[in-house]
Formats: C-alpha cells, structure tokens, sequence
C-alpha cells in the first residue's frame, strides 16, 4: 500500500447535493499510499467498514496493484462517516 499520506477529500460531480444527502448512489474509494502495510489496512477494513477478511485482503491487493479501490457503496450521508472514520487513521479516501 504507499504512496499519498493522509487526505480527506470529496470529489463532487456535476449534479451531486453534498448537503442534502440525496439517494444518489456514491462510492467511497481507498487510495494507495506508501505508509500503511496491508496488515494495517486489512484491520482498519474490517473494523472500520465491518468486511471480512477475505473482502479486506481483495480490496487491499486492489488498491496496491491498481491504485484504489471501491470499498463501500451508499448516499453521501451513509458514506460520510466510514470516510471520516478511515480518514482518522490516516488513510486517504474519498466518496465518488
């Protein structure tokens, strides 16, 4: 995993309503960095954003051989505080 260190962002499209949590689906993505071992980042999907081990091992061998990953679906609301919470642990993330 290395690369970026700790970034929270949100990438807003034309059309997205940030502030009025709309149904409209968005993804919060995981960012490769040149910090974190894939055993840190196995943990923090799984206590962070409740995946299994064997989903937290793919999407961090995702994230290290393509860059990034969608690691979770949902509305901006939904996906805010998994963001913030991942970002607390100095992973960069954002919500697409």
């Amino acid at each position: 995993m290395m690369g970026n260190k700790n970034k929270l962002q949100v990438e807003q499209k034309p059309g997205n309503k940030e502030s009025t949590g709309n149904d409209k689906l968005h993804f919060l993505v995981l960012h490769n960095d040149d910090i974190h071992t894939f055993e840190y980042v196995i943990e923090c999907l799984m206590e962070v954003c409740k995946h299994d081990p064997v989903q937290a091992e793919q999407c961090t061998y995702l994230v290290h051989f393509k860059g990034s990953c969608d690691i979770l679906k949902g509305s901006y609301r939904q996906l805010l505080p998994f963001m913030k919470d991942m970002a607390a642990r100095d992973l960069t993330v954002t919500i697409d």
